[in-house]
């Protein structure tokens, strides 16, 4: 307890401000607390977010390679989709059940249909493969858009905070008509930390976007392709069940 007394006491008898980090927190005024308070939260879910998608882009790459080897092993395409079931736990799966249920329903046209009905048949698969694939870019690309708002955002809010933190500096030498640095210190030493906030968050934020956003891209092309090569797949099968 003694150490922690000397420790804030300058060699002249005067205190010394606390300018540790827990330390600026606590004599912050609330327009500051409020300011990191808001940074860190931003970071922490920042890097929730980062860790989230790339463990989870990695297992569908994973998972897609599995899938995409057993689809063209030469096996039938009913006994692949009666393994899976419902059971699909990715994009690739997702897709592929999507197109099997539209070619089941379809299946009596098929058998006994005109050309104009075939027709039909394959624009309600490569509909709903369409639809599909929006649908998971879309929930692939979830909370992205958070990340590129923090990336922008977070940088003005630090400079917010460090605004006001210099604000109540020339405050404190307008009330107390002294320059010294122990006076403006305190106010600055929020100012600089809050601007540092803003950068810890924004900095990751950013790069993360950016690499994620590509990693996406190339899974959403990857899914494309497979779902092209599909629907040529589905095509030349309904080719051979009219001739």
């Amino acid at each position: 307890m003694e150490e922690a007394v000397v420790s804030t006491i300058t060699h002249g008898g005067m205190v010394s401000p606390d300018l540790s980090i827990f330390g600026l927190f606590l004599e912050a005024d609330f327009i500051v607390k409020l300011v990191i308070i808001i940074l860190v939260f931003c970071s922490f879910w920042c890097w929730a977010i980062i860790f989230e998608k790339s463990l989870r882009i990695r297992r569908l790459g994973r998972m897609a390679e599995r899938f995409e080897k057993n689809f063209w092993s030469g096996g039938s395409l009913e006994d692949l989709y009666d393994r899976m079931g419902e059971r699909a736990t990715h994009p690739m799966a997702v897709l592929f059940g999507a197109a099997m249920r539209e070619w089941r329903r379809s299946s009596l046209q098929v058998a006994s249909g005109s050309e104009r009905q075939i027709h039909g048949v394959e624009d309600r698969i490569a509909h709903a493969l369409e639809v599909t694939l929006n649908r998971e870019q879309v929930e692939l690309e979830k909370y992205l858009g958070f990340l590129a708002t923090v990336g922008s955002t977070a940088p003005f809010i630090g400079l917010f905070g460090t605004v006001w933190g210099i604000m109540n500096s020339f405050q404190s030498i307008a009330a107390s008509n002294d320059t010294s640095l122990a006076v403006v210190a305190p106010g600055i030493a929020e100012a600089l930390f809050a601007t540092a906030l803003g950068l810890v968050a924004a900095i990751p934020a950013v790069v993360a976007y950016n690499k994620l956003s590509m990693d996406i891209g190339r899974y959403v092309e990857r899914l494309d392709i497979f779902s092209s090569e599909f629907r040529a797949l589905l095509s030349r099968q309904l080719e051979e069940k009219v001739s």
